[in-house]
């Protein structure tokens, strides 16, 4: 069955930089779309960034400019290169794919020091 695991998250200082990625496995199929969303403490998930299979991507407003997401098909791994961070960056950052099938990753938590 499909599992996503990601992996890269942790603690840094304000202005610092993180790299996550999250690899998909249990399919030979490639996932139409891939994406990072984020849940703080006390808010509702929301949608950070989104890569299609061809390479469009989307951003949430807070972090355009700061944050690149990017896929490679071929293993099925999505990455989001996170710049910039501030505290308001805080929360578990899980990975998203789909493909017949909404699938999510367990989450990584993202700690911004100020």
């Amino acid at each position: 069955h499909v599992q996503l695991v990601e992996s890269g998250g942790g603690l840094v200082q304000a202005g610092g930089s993180l790299r996550l990625s999250c690899a998909g496995s249990g399919t030979m199929f490639r996932f139409t779309r891939m994406a990072w969303y984020r849940q703080a403490a006390g808010k509702q998930r929301e949608l950070v960034a989104s890569i299609i299979s061809g390479g469009s991507t989307t951003y949430a407003d807070s972090v355009k400019g700061r944050f690149t997401i990017s896929r490679d098909n071929a293993k099925n791994t999505v990455y989001l290169q996170m710049n910039s961070l501030t505290p308001e960056d805080k929360a578990v950052y899980y990975c998203n794919a789909q493909r017949k099938g909404d699938y999510w990753g367990q989450g990584t938590q993202v700690t911004v020091s100020s």
